[in-house]
């Protein structure tokens, strides 16, 4: 059970501290606003300890899973112990305890304070994450003003830079300016393939470039017009660049896969799928241009139904090799639960194809 202490009772608790209070004038009375502080009995066991025992208890709450009492232990160790050797471990892990309980605010706090105390990449490593508490907390502009900063360095290291042109790509993006992303995200590609001629790179700078530059190509995907009601050649056409976009981002996205990072390399995958069965479901309603003759008109829909078959089975086949992906991995299931729940729809849709009469058990 919490305890509850009015900020009217504490001028009293803190002349009751003081044992000579009766010997000379008691100080000016300090005025709380009366808030209700919560206490826990855990929290109180915080006050007496040092800083090597908070830290002890944070990395214990840690991997215990219990983020409030991590964030609350070294946070006091941060907060009570700036000349601590532990202070920017401290920093660090509060900052990501608070991200895991969604406190933005309290984390970027942390993260800020990092970035002020360290040095060389653990303050490059603050400054992302940041900005990262920023961009979750819908303050692009802030976001983007870290990141600039960052990029204007000559001394940030690839990866870091590759980073940073992702990030930067990823919030112009999200702002609608997708031409600005995609000079952003093509600058992190190839710089990313330059660098990794010299550099270690690792896998999850890349990946996260490749993963968002086929986010780009899917937003340009679906703001492409495809008016099935248009004259044959204007359908072809927009058809054509349906695909060439579909197939751009199919590419990114399977790059992304094959990088080793088990998030962005899923995600990719789930992503192909979804974008097979977004063409789908738009040709799905598609109708024979007017003046065909009835043979003709059976011919067009044959063809379609054709091609509809095509794009069902390629959706099925990514959706497959994610959930495969992940499994193989260990990843958490719900990161493809979406993934799970598409194929089994799709795979009815091809029962119910097969079940027509007349349907090529084929297809």
């Amino acid at each position: 059970m919490p305890f509850r202490l009015r900020g009217a009772a504490l001028p009293l608790l803190l002349a009751a501290a003081s044992g000579c209070a009766g010997l000379r004038p008691p100080p000016p009375a300090l005025q709380l606003p009366g808030e209700t502080l919560e206490v826990s009995r855990q929290d109180l066991d915080l006050l007496a300890k040092n800083d090597e025992e908070l830290y002890a208890v944070g990395q214990a709450a840690r991997q215990a899973g219990d983020h409030r009492r991590a964030a609350a232990a070294l946070g006091r160790l941060a907060d009570r112990f700036p000349e601590s050797r532990r202070r920017e471990a401290a920093l660090a892990e509060a900052g990501r305890a608070h991200l895991a309980l969604g406190e933005w605010r309290p984390a970027l706090q942390r993260f800020e304070a990092l970035a002020r105390a360290a040095a060389g990449p653990g303050a490059d490593e603050a400054t992302f994450e940041a900005a990262a508490c920023h961009h979750l907390l819908g303050e692009r502009a802030e976001a983007q003003a870290l990141l600039a900063g960052l990029l204007a360095r000559g001394d940030l290291a690839p990866a870091a830079r590759v980073r940073a042109l992702t990030e930067r790509g990823v919030l112009e993006l999200e702002a609608g300016a997708l031409d600005a992303a995609g000079r952003s995200l093509e600058e992190a590609l190839d710089l990313a393939d330059r660098a990794q001629a010299t550099e270690r790179l690792g896998d999850e700078p890349p990946a996260k470039a490749h993963y968002w530059m086929g986010e780009l190509l899917r937003a340009r995907f679906a703001a492409a017009p495809l008016d099935l009601a248009a004259g044959e050649e204007a359908v072809a056409e927009a058809l054509e660049r349906k695909g060439d976009l579909l197939l751009a981002a199919q590419a990114h996205y399977l790059r992304a896969s094959r990088r080793g990072s088990p998030a962005f390399g899923v995600a990719g995958v789930v992503r192909v799928g979804e974008l097979y069965e977004s063409l789908h479901a738009q040709l799905s309603g598609a109708v024979p241009p007017p003046g065909l003759s009835p043979d003709e008109a059976a011919a067009w829909r044959e063809e379609l139904e054709a091609q509809l078959s095509v794009l069902v089975h390629k959706a099925v086949a990514a959706y497959e090799e994610a959930i495969a992906a992940a499994r193989a991995r260990g990843l958490d299931p719900s990161l493809v639960e979406d993934a799970a729940r598409a194929l089994e729809r799709l795979k009815a849709l091809l029962l119910s194809r097969q079940e027509r009469p007349g349907a090529d058990p084929a297809r």
